[in-house]
């Protein structure tokens, strides 16, 4: 069932005639646009709400940040041209550029910089985006301080790795203040007045987005004069589009039709190693406990025991098209620990550690009954995968029933964690630090801890990083913390994403394996 035939003439008969009206009518980007297609809409253009990487890659483009973070790790200047930090290391002083605007006109200031940090960490707005949810509970954040007209400082409560504690700022986009303290949240997430290269022109939902570049922008290039980032879910239309011409980039391409993009004569297949983390989540909320497998998931035995029972070389293999080595941590290579193993295909095993938990298999065959939530559309081929993950676990016992949702609904729920008693989801990582990718995991009620996981050992030990200077002791203290998520695992660990992206032979532009479309510098061949 999970075999794929690639037979080019068949499949591209049967894209053009899916999608033969909306090739008709879609418009052919001309020198000067640049169009973009993506599998999900946005959920809103609030600056401080943004919750996924489809909606990252449009604000990257609206909305300026202090530094730029490259695929490499590698911290470039934008919005500020450097940085100071306490000899304690807590207090991060930036000096701003001279001459910055937001796209209403508005001087942009230290006062807005603090003004764009604050907001997102009032708890008064409920904000559980990637600023409030993420990158501010990972850094400590206390609060802000102005210090001049181009200096603002970032207050923080502990020393944390310079490149580290630089990223996570440099996640947070800033806007004006007086734009945003005109604007009630709801207009706020309608209309974003950013401060990058490329104005916002219009949002309609489902569809596309519109942007415009700023005239005289010098921090970033805009070789193109219009950027149009398309909604388009279905796969094979996507592909349409692009062989029709009508798209310059897509993400997610599947793997029966890399074949088709690559012989069409107007595109090809950019594949990357993707560095984000694919996993089923266990839930411990207590919100799930009545809900079914609650019980059995809060058992760290049962939670290692499903660990055999998925055998995820060859999910990867036939879903995704890549061959892939499984996950042994949440840590992108070379920066995990090299100590643990990859959990092997051991259905077998698997049985045997379920038995010793005290699930046995009832007269049906059924140790327990669970649900799987999962999307579709967000990431490469996941309807499929959730569905192959359930099979597998019902193959030992565990009756899993499956609950996909589109993608619009089901990033309602990751917010505020109603997501459970398992579930599918992918968190971006990188290969430049081990921290970054375990920040996920930064406290216990992080934003991003969406499985609410509350080992003491883990969070003592991130909390004891506070205190250490030395790269080589850190290295132990992470090591160390691997072992701990591997031996209680609130993930059923699955892989990194392998990402297929493409792109028209017009365009000179390479995908990055962060999953960020950064498109600006784009230009034509």
């Amino acid at each position: 069932m999970f075999r794929y035939r690639f037979v080019l003439l068949v499949l591209l008969i049967g894209l053009l005639a899916v999608v033969f009206p909306l090739i008709t009518v879609a418009q052919t980007p001309d020198e000067n646009t640049l169009i973009i297609a993506q599998t999900v809409d946005v959920g809103a253009l609030d600056p401080a709400s943004v919750n996924s990487r489809a909606e990252a890659n449009i604000f990257f483009h609206v909305f300026g940040t202090l530094f730029e973070i490259g695929d490499d790790g590698v911290l470039r200047p934008y919005l500020a041209s450097e940085y100071v930090v306490s000899e304690d290391g807590t207090e991060w002083t930036f000096t701003l550029n001279e001459g910055l605007t937001c796209h209403d006109g508005e001087a942009l200031t230290a006062e807005d910089v603090a003004y764009s940090f604050e907001r997102a960490a009032d708890p008064a707005n409920a904000f559980t985006g990637n600023t409030a949810g993420f990158a501010l509970p990972a850094i400590g954040y206390q609060g802000m301080r102005v210090d001049g007209d181009l200096q603002v400082t970032v207050l923080t409560d502990r020393y944390q790795t310079p490149n580290l504690r630089l990223a996570l700022i440099s996640e947070v986009y800033i806007h004006c203040k007086d734009s945003y303290s005109a604007l009630s949240l709801e207009e706020a997430g309608q209309k974003p007045i950013g401060s990058g290269p490329y104005r916002f022109v219009e949002w309609v939902p489902d569809d596309h987005i519109t942007l415009e570049a700023v005239e005289g922008y010098t921090l970033r290039p805009t070789n193109f004069k219009t950027q149009i980032w398309r909604v388009i879910p279905e796969a094979s239309t996507r592909v349409a589009e692009l062989i029709a011409g009508n798209v310059d980039v897509i993400a997610n391409v599947p793997p029966d039709q890399i074949e088709a993009v690559n012989n069409s004569g107007v595109a090809t297949v950019q594949a990357v190693a993707g560095t984000r983390r694919i996993y089923v989540g266990f839930q411990f909320g207590e919100n799930f406990k009545d809900a079914p497998g609650y019980d059995a998931l809060q058992n760290t035995d049962v939670r290692v025991a499903l660990q055999y029972a998925v055998d995820v070389p060859t999910i990867c293999k036939t879903l995704l098209g890549t061959e892939c080595e499984r996950a042994s941590s949440m840590v992108n290579p070379p920066n995990n620990n090299p100590n643990l193993e990859p959990y092997p295909f051991d259905p077998a095993k698997a049985e045997e550690l379920l038995d010793a938990a005290g699930y046995p298999r009832n007269a049906d065959g059924v140790r327990f009954e669970t649900v799987l939530m999962g999307p579709r559309g967000r990431y490469l081929n996941d309807a499929n995968v959730v569905q192959a993950i359930a099979q597998y676990l019902t193959d030992v016992g565990v009756k899993t029933t499956v609950d996909i949702r589109d993608w619009a609904d089901y990033r309602t729920l990751t917010g505020p964690k109603e997501i459970g008693p398992m579930f599918f989801l992918g968190t971006g990582g990188g290969t430049w630090d081990a921290l970054y990718d375990m920040a996920d995991l930064s406290s216990p009620d992080a934003g991003t801890n969406y499985t609410n996981w509350q080992n003491e050992e883990w969070f003592t030990l991130w909390n004891s990083l506070a205190d250490i200077r030395d790269p080589e002791q850190e290295r132990e203290i992470i090591n160390q913390m691997l072992e701990v998520f591997y031996n209680d695992p609130p993930w059923l660990l699955l892989y990194f994403q392998p990402d297929f992206y493409g792109v028209s032979n017009r365009l000179d532009w390479q995908a990055r394996r962060d999953e960020w479309i950064v498109i600006y510098n784009a230009t034509l061949k």
